[in-house]
């Protein structure tokens, strides 16, 4: 097992690591303090999965559980349904000290941490991400939040968990599908920092989509430390931490304009090449590099072509970007390959030309 530690004062939290680690939560729990009553907040896929036994592994070991469900789903991270977890926390007697637990995928840990920071003013959070994009990303850096009017994660707060626990062999019961959407992330974190990550990425891509466990706990490892690094030096997203939404820009926009049914990491691997393109467009970054970037993502599975949607629309949508400051786009642009750097010189219209030209390519 490997832990990050997120060193931020008095909200430091470890992440842990690990293949099998899902039964030992209740003993990790108790070694940070917890004790009594506790509330998983789950969705009846993941339920079934592990959610039956990690309460019967918490009951053993001296808690008392209530789990709540919510459907599968983008939609779910709304305010109607946080309002209904509100009541059926109260109707369980949820008390300032009751931690909760978000078990599943990105989904659940924005939503359940979104619950956690605003109940009672906030209540004890434990991440368990079950999927690669959770456990790489969402389920670090205290980022929670819930969308509204079409726009993702409109409605939020930075509330940071007490405890992660990532255990790798959940990533076992995984489609291809779900698991290349996360890989997405991983590239990301390639991209902005770790060249080297990269390079590990395409030697052992068969191994991570055979799903590998030795593989998928250095790629989890390797992203989570870099992630961590980069939270402790901007907890708040005041600076550094933009980098962190490199290939979300666009990929937010094409999100929200599909409707939500393009999946996260599709949309974030489209939105990181269209960065890569923007940046060759500018000068910055070479073509060689591009092309790179480009082979690897589609050798992943992952889109390299503009999903069937207007690029007034997507245009229109960005304009809402919550990264915009004094009324200009922060774009997250790659210098090369492990670095990258914030600019709030790319004009709508260059971005529109991008979109276009893309099109007619493909």
């Amino acid at each position: 097992m490997k832990r990050v530690r997120v060193r931020l004062g008095s909200n430091s939290y470890e992440v842990h690591i690990g293949s099998g680690i899902l039964e030992q939560t209740g003993q990790r729990l108790k070694e940070n303090w917890f004790t009594g009553n506790l509330v998983i907040i789950t969705n009846p896929i993941v339920k079934g999965l592990y959610g039956d036994a990690l309460n019967q592994n918490l009951t053993r070991d001296g808690f008392s559980v209530v789990t709540l469900e919510v459907p599968d789903g983008e939609e779910q991270k709304s305010l109607e349904v946080a309002g209904r977890l509100y009541n059926e926390l109260t109707n369980a007697y949820a008390e300032r000290t009751t931690p909760i637990l978000a078990l599943g995928g990105g989904v659940i840990g924005d939503l359940a941490g979104f619950v956690a920071a605003t109940y009672l003013r906030g209540v004890p959070l434990i991440q368990i991400p079950t999927t690669l994009l959770a456990q790489v990303d969402s389920s670090i850096g205290g980022k929670v939040a819930i969308d509204h009017g079409q726009l993702k994660n409109k409605i939020g707060a930075f509330y940071q968990p007490k405890l992660v626990i990532t255990d790798i062999a959940t990533l076992k019961t995984l489609d291809t599908k779900t698991l290349i959407d996360g890989l997405a992330e991983v590239i990301k974190y390639a991209v902005i920092q770790d060249k080297e990550l990269l390079t590990y990425i395409e030697d052992n891509l068969d191994k991570i989509k055979s799903l590998d466990e030795s593989v998928l706990e250095e790629i989890v490892f390797r992203s989570a430390k870099i992630k961590a690094g980069i939270v402790e030096k901007d907890e708040k997203d005041l600076g550094l931490r933009a980098i962190l939404n490199y290939g979300h820009t666009v990929g937010h926009a094409i999100e929200s304009a599909s409707d939500f049914k393009l999946e996260h990491g599709k949309a974030v691997a489209i939105g990181m090449l269209a960065a890569a393109k923007i940046s060759n467009r500018m000068g910055i970054l070479a073509k060689n590099e591009l092309l790179r970037l480009n082979r690897l993502i589609q050798s992943a599975g992952l889109p390299t072509k503009l999903p069937n949607l207007e690029v007034t629309k997507i245009i229109q949508t960005i304009k809402h970007d919550k990264k915009i400051l004094r009324g200009k786009i922060r774009f997250v642009l790659p210098k090369s390959i492990g670095s990258v750097f914030i600019t709030d010189e790319v004009s709508l219209s260059l971005v529109e030309q991008i979109l276009v030209d893309w099109n007619e390519e493909t």
